[in-house]
């Protein structure tokens, strides 16, 4: 079972601590590691910020309050809504009045995992300096830190619940440790695709035909070459990578450069971080830049191969699937959706509110 929902029900004992319920402090406990689904990899505890139940759970207090953003009109969970995987349905997310970011805003599950930087290009390379981001960006929260500290130590019931958590004042720095520990307990990992593996259910036959397809594990199939990048059981490989989808405007040259605006070097130019499929089903659209609605827009763009491009990945070439096999790939890419693990994480919500 999903550790994340034993975890978090620290949210429910916040509100106790909030009516002063409890003695002591969490930070006199020693920490809870966070362990994950046993077919996963090892999680191994980020050492500056130790995982406890109870910071996670104040955690997620914060990231649904409007308290963060310049006019308290929207929280981190306006863009990353429970009910789809913590994305926004949104081909570009929009901030504050209105304002349009430049991307799409990603999923946040599984992230507990991820080792090689945070957003799209990687920018950010730990969750706690990842969070730092949204709280200032003039087009997401558009606040300043002052600001927020200034409203949270002003807060009724946030002082006492950052001394019980952290152990001292409530600073910008237990903030985003909060924050962190929340977005590290959102693991998904109750599919369908993970009941099989238990050998607790079966592929239809279209999902199973779709499976070889993907995995490239049928003679009689076309490859489909997305196994090699999106990888299980977290089904992305974590790497960055030029699929083809923006057209080159010169070498190495693209609209949205990625990775490249960060490293500076050329060759990441237009590439991108791998996204997880897990919950691909509730997360449209699709890409970077939203420029897909559906799946089967997002295999038509495989199957013709893309744009070309010096450094565009050479998995990425025309892949010849019949109809049959587009359909028999959205069949399997259904079976990586975990509906327990959204349905109670709205329901968590909404005891927040």
């Amino acid at each position: 079972m999903n550790r994340f929902f034993g975890h978090i029900t620290g949210a429910i004992l916040l509100f106790a601590l909030s009516n002063g319920c409890t003695q002591g402090t969490t930070a006199d406990t020693a920490p809870a590691p966070l362990h994950g689904p046993e077919h996963f990899v090892q999680l191994v505890d980020y050492p500056e910020n130790p995982y406890h139940p109870e910071k996670a759970a104040l955690g997620q207090m914060l990231f649904f309050d409007p308290v963060l953003s310049k006019d308290s009109t929207l929280s981190c969970g306006s863009c990353h809504l429970p009910e789809r995987a913590f994305t926004d349905g949104k081909a570009i997310a929009v901030g504050i009045e209105n304002r349009k970011g430049t991307r799409n805003a990603p999923s946040l599950v599984n992230l507990a995992w991820v080792t090689t930087g945070l957003f799209w290009d990687g920018r950010s390379p730990t969750l706690e300096a990842q969070a730092v981001h949204p709280v200032i960006n003039p087009n997401e929260l558009g606040s300043d830190w002052p600001t927020v500290l200034q409203r949270l130590r002003a807060h009724p019931d946030y002082p006492r619940l950052f001394e019980r958590a952290f152990g001292g004042p409530l600073e910008q720095e237990q903030v985003v440790n909060a924050l962190a520990h929340f977005q590290r307990s959102l693991m998904s990992s109750e599919s369908k695709y993970d009941s099989i593996m238990r050998e607790e259910a079966a592929y239809t036959v279209l999902e199973l035909r779709g499976k070889h397809i993907f995995f490239d594990s049928s003679e009689e199939l076309p490859d489909g070459e997305c196994g090699h990048c999106h990888t299980p059981p977290l089904f992305t490989d974590q790497t960055y990578m030029n699929n083809g989808v923006q057209e080159e405007q010169a070498p190495y040259t693209y609209t949205d450069p990625g990775r490249g605006a960060v490293t500076g070097a050329k060759y990441d130019n237009g590439r991108f971080r791998v996204p997880s499929l897990r919950n691909i089903t509730l997360t449209a659209p699709y890409m970077h830049d939203g420029r897909f609605s559906t799946l089967q827009e997002v295999i038509e763009h495989y199957n013709s191969g893309g744009h070309p491009g010096p450094n565009v990945d050479p998995k990425i070439r025309k892949l010849h699937l019949s109809d049959e096999d587009k359909l028999a790939l959205i069949a399997f890419l259904g079976t990586l959706t975990d509906t327990s693990f959204v349905r109670k994480l709205s329901d968590q919500k909404a005891l927040l509110q």
